[in-house]
């Protein structure tokens, strides 16, 4: 049976894989594990759940309150929220746990529970375990008036788009901004965000419906964004997921600024100033080799974690680093959050582009981009984690080694989806996608679908 956390928690097609029985019962061995240092405690322990905006989170966070209260614990619904800021509030509110509700850039249709433990980090693999064998083991709800409790706090956002103004630089006065929130989480933040600010900012993608959310907006679908911020003559786009702990920009030019990119500029900037710890920035496998190159100019040391935000912040707990991120928008800013923060990203990013004096376009245009590709291939769950161990691929991976010829590839498993994603990178497009396509049509030819 394959393991039910994945990078990003537990993930699958709502009401269908992701149900609301599993839910309880998540909820309740969630809150058996997690508050277990609060036992003998007069207090009941608190746990905290946000949820973005898909229309089956409503159906997620009711089931999650209800296996959290059978288990004891008091249940604080936080509304629509960003990942982050529940993240942020359960020290603010003295939490003991905090669940997110999300899919974060997937469609509407799937939906995932994260959890995080009460230092507002995600939780390590060997805690999702025991929650796990928690699952399968069961436990004796309680009874009487061990019995937990559920409470809403809608206005607990407003702590935590405080705290976001509290982390800028300065007030990005000469700025005109285009925001993305991806009809999700941003939308009930950006507004009084921003509006903290001297920019002159406009808002898209605000609307949600429950079926709206990442659909053709978003991080993950820049195209619209990218038309109108050349057209509008925007200095700048920013674009969050739909659980907003990821952002991409877009330059006047329109074209995207990864989170590679993003990293260096500001990275560079941290060290500038004295803040950037042990000149380093972590960054992952997936990261490209101009910013690998970008940083050895400009006395940047980088270290390299796995796929998964949660993997970047445990080597920067573990070196003592307080910057890292994921080259899909991922950036953690350890000074000011224990997990990705799609808007923190942003307001860090526009601070600096305000006080160069410059354009977008000439920031980015600092550092080279390799030609790099990735390619999904759709492959069952229960055997995605095995692919790479066949013999024909890992022949076709060979193959494709010795085309890019000093280029690299990495073949990889996705941890939400149940796919395998193959990444090629070199120094000509043509072989890149000759190599990529190479190893895709053997995955391809396995007819495991």
């Amino acid at each position: 049976m394959a393991r039910l956390f994945g990078t990003d928690g537990v993930r699958g097609s709502a009401g269908k894989e992701l149900t609301a029985r599993l839910a309880l019962d998540l909820g309740a061995a969630a809150a058996e594990v997690l508050t277990e240092t609060a036992s003998g405690s007069a207090k009941k322990p608190l746990v905290i759940i946000g949820k973005d905006t898909r229309i089956s989170s409503d159906m997620l966070e009711n089931a999650l309150a209800a296996g959290i209260c059978s288990a004891g614990a008091d249940v604080l619904l936080l509304g629509t929220i960003p990942t982050p800021a529940v993240a942020y509030l359960i020290g603010e509110l003295g939490a003991d746990a905090g669940v997110m509700i999300s899919a974060s850039h997937n469609p509407f249709g799937d939906n995932g529970i994260k959890i995080f433990g009460s230092d507002g980090c995600k939780l390590p693999d060997e805690v999702e375990d025991m929650i796990e064998a928690h699952m399968k083991s069961g436990f004796a709800p309680r009874t009487g008036n061990t019995i937990g409790c559920v409470r809403s706090d809608a206005n607990a956002l407003h702590l935590y788009v405080r705290h976001l103004r509290r982390c800028a630089q300065n007030d990005l006065a000469g700025l005109r901004v285009l925001v993305d929130c991806a009809n999700g989480a941003a939308s009930v933040t950006s507004h009084e965000l921003f509006d903290g600010f001297r920019a002159e900012v406009d808002i898209i993608a605000d609307k949600p419906n429950g079926v709206n959310i990442n659909q053709d907006c978003g991080s993950t679908h820049l195209e619209r964004l990218q038309r109108l911020v050349v057209a509008g003559g925007y200095d700048v786009g920013v674009a969050f997921d739909g659980d907003a702990d990821r952002c991409l920009v877009v330059t006047e030019k329109g074209d995207t600024v990864d989170g590679d990119h993003i990293m260096a500029i500001v990275g560079r900037e941290m060290k500038r100033r004295g803040t950037l710890k042990k000149d380093t920035i972590v960054a992952t496998v997936m990261s490209n080799l101009g910013f690998h190159r970008y940083a050895k100019t400009n006395g940047l040391n980088v270290i390299t974690a796995s796929v998964g935000d949660r993997y970047v912040l445990e080597e920067m707990k573990k070196g003592g680093y307080n910057l890292g991120g994921e080259q899909s928008g991922h950036l953690i800013f350890l000074d000011d959050a224990t997990t990705g923060d799609g808007q923190l990203t942003a307001i860090k990013y526009l601070g600096l582009l305000s006080a160069s004096g410059g354009k977008a376009s000439e920031l980015d245009a600092e550092i080279a981009h390799f030609p790099q590709l990735l390619k999904n291939v759709r492959v069952p769950n229960e055997i995605k984690h095995t692919l790479t161990g066949l013999p024909q691929i890992k022949r076709a991976i060979d193959e494709a080694e010795a085309m890019l010829d000093g280029g690299r590839i990495l073949v990889r498993p996705s941890g939400t989806e149940p796919l395998v994603r193959v990444m090629t990178e070199g120094f000509d497009e043509e072989t890149v996608e000759r190599a990529c396509e190479h190893v895709v049509r053997a995955l391809e030819e396995l007819e495991v679908k």
